[in-house]
């Protein structure tokens, strides 16, 4: 081959590559129905925000968004699902901290986050709750963690499951506090609320919303939020952070991402798709009813995000010797 048909090749080679791109670029929406992966039950927290977005993004593309419920193993079953699923923009998921960033250091789970899963926008975060049942007798966070430093390994605190949110939550703290709570993990929220109430369990660090009600009706005790700033519909429970531990964030978040597969241009349009719904003013107000904060990104800013989660969570999983056992 002389140098002229060499030059020739690469031309239309390089072309056939551009005509390519922009055939992946301008399937987008999907010639076929989107599904959007929750990897929780119904009526929770994540499946209420996921059909919200759903709902308007599907409006939006004018495209049919389903919303499929993948429950168990923490959502690490969801996440595999997407993982091994199709990488045309057909199947998204509303991935979450746990699976993203906990479970591969507590546990062995088939994918890699930052490798079988590509980053497309943040979604939404909100803080959990530290609350008490009457009869344990505390009112106060300072109050809690003298009652735990003056009865090592006597106070218990509940959490959704081993590699849970929240029970990071609580291993953060007995880190930051220099105590000892001792760790009960349940299958669900709903169980470990239950046990609370019936002061079977002294704490749990409990979604807002699940929490709300009860501390309104005086069953239960807030004693401090776990974001760095006190939440529009908590106004009157202080944080952590304000509360004698400084840059103490322990957040609730949940992310879109698709398979790790999928083309660029793509998951560039899925970006732009997602974060204009998250602006939505009727999006924004009926996301903030539900104690849920949007939180749209870049691809980029998602990924350092979840890099910066990633090494801060490892770090506890090790020094708290944390397994899913």
């Amino acid at each position: 081959m002389n140098k002229r048909q060499l030059l020739r090749a690469i031309s239309l080679a390089g072309a056939a590559l551009c005509l390519a791109c922009h055939a992946q670029a301008q399937d987008f929406p999907p010639k076929k129905p989107v599904t959007l992966v929750v990897g929780f039950a119904a009526g929770g927290a994540a499946d209420a925000a996921a059909r919200l977005i759903a709902r308007k993004l599907g409006e939006d593309i004018g495209q049919t968004v389903i919303v499929e419920n993948k429950a168990g193993a923490g959502g690490n079953i969801a996440h595999q699902q997407v993982a091994n699923g199709p990488a045309d923009g057909s199947m998204l998921l509303f991935g979450s901290i746990g699976p993203l960033t906990i479970a591969p250091h507590v546990m062995k789970v088939s994918y890699d986050p930052f490798k079988d899963l590509a980053a497309i926008s943040g979604g939404v975060n909100f803080p959990n709750v530290l609350v008490v049942h009457k009869g344990l007798g505390v009112k106060t966070l300072a109050e809690f963690v003298a009652l735990a430093k003056k009865k090592p390994g006597s106070v218990d605190f509940a959490s959704t499951g081993a590699g849970s949110a929240s029970h990071l939550a609580g291993e953060l703290f007995n880190q930051r506090a220099g105590i000892d709570m001792v760790h009960v993990p349940y299958k669900g929220g709903a169980p470990a609320l239950q046990d609370l109430l019936g002061e079977r369990i002294a704490s749990y660090f409990s979604a807002p919303p699940t929490a709300l009600p009860h501390i309104e009706a005086g069953k239960l005790i807030p004693l401090a939020t776990t974001g760095l700033t006190r939440p529009a519909y908590m106004p009157n429970i202080p944080t952590v952070a304000e509360s004698g531990y400084p840059g103490f964030e322990a957040l609730n978040w949940y992310a879109f991402v698709a398979s790790g597969r999928t083309p660029v241009a793509i998951l560039e349009r899925w970006n732009q798709a997602i974060v204009r719904v998250l602006a939505d003013p009727g999006v924004k107000e009926a996301l903030n009813k539900h104690g849920l904060t949007p939180q749209p990104t870049t691809r980029a800013e998602l990924t350092d995000f979840m890099k910066k989660e990633d090494a801060k969570w490892s770090a506890i999983v090790r020094d708290r010797k944390i397994t899913a056992n």
